[in-house]
């Protein structure tokens, strides 16, 4: 089966290492926050001026004054610090997150990610994404593998506006986790119960299989 949004971030979560500095992005990236292995620490920085966040808070620990980039209520740990948004882009831009995690409207073969806008609908703004991409090596893209008609959001070339080009070198998708590289999509695991002929109906771009492709372990 397809993983859901929760499962997307647990198997991101296995790709934390001890005393990183990570950057989660709207939506299912911000669930990371909530798989962070037991005993690792790891500092989660939001754009809008926050490094140390934690879970989502309970109605207990809620305060509506810790927010995230998305608007959305957080926690603070032991030792988080709050500063102004020009500080937290300077961050950004001088490659001092280790780790990013954004979510995508399509990637490409050339590691190319569109994230930011469809044109005709409404938006409310680029945000951070641009910055992310450009000022991080170490990023991978969460996204649904197809839209709701089946149509492939990996694909030869985006075709809407880009975020940013040639940035992108890890995506997991809802049906596997791949490795862009070489003007190609590699496939490095499938999710549970995903058979690999369905991975490759649903992936536009050029896709390289390995003769043994394992189940991911979440």
């Amino acid at each position: 089966m397809a993983l859901s949004r929760e499962q997307l971030a647990q198997r991101v979560s296995q790709e934390l290492q001890d005393g990183f500095y990570v950057n989660l992005g709207i939506g299912i990236p911000t669930l990371v926050a909530n798989y962070i292995p037991e005993g690792m620490q790891v500092m989660l920085q939001s754009e809008n001026g926050l490094l140390g966040m934690g879970e989502f808070p309970t109605e207990e620990t809620i305060d509506a004054d810790l927010i995230n980039a998305g608007k959305q209520t957080v926690t603070a740990v032991p030792g988080a610090s709050f500063f102004s948004s020009a500080e937290s882009f300077a961050m950004i831009r001088g490659g001092h997150v280790d780790l990013t995690v954004l979510g995508a409207f399509e990637v490409d073969v050339e590691g190319s990610i569109a994230s930011w806008m469809i044109p005709g609908k409404l938006i409310k703004g680029m945000g951070g994404a641009m910055d992310l991409v450009a000022g991080a090596d170490n990023i991978i893209v969460t996204m649904m593998h197809a839209d709701k008609h089946g149509n492939s959001k990996l694909l030869p070339k985006c075709e809407l506006p880009l975020t940013g080009y040639g940035c992108i070198k890890r995506v997991l998708t809802d049906l596997a986790f791949l490795e862009i590289k070489d003007g190609a999509f590699h496939l490095l695991e499938r999710a549970p119960g995903v058979s690999v002929e369905e991975i490759v109906e649903k992936t536009a771009g050029k896709l390289i299989v390995p003769e043994h492709v394992p189940e991911m372990q979440l």
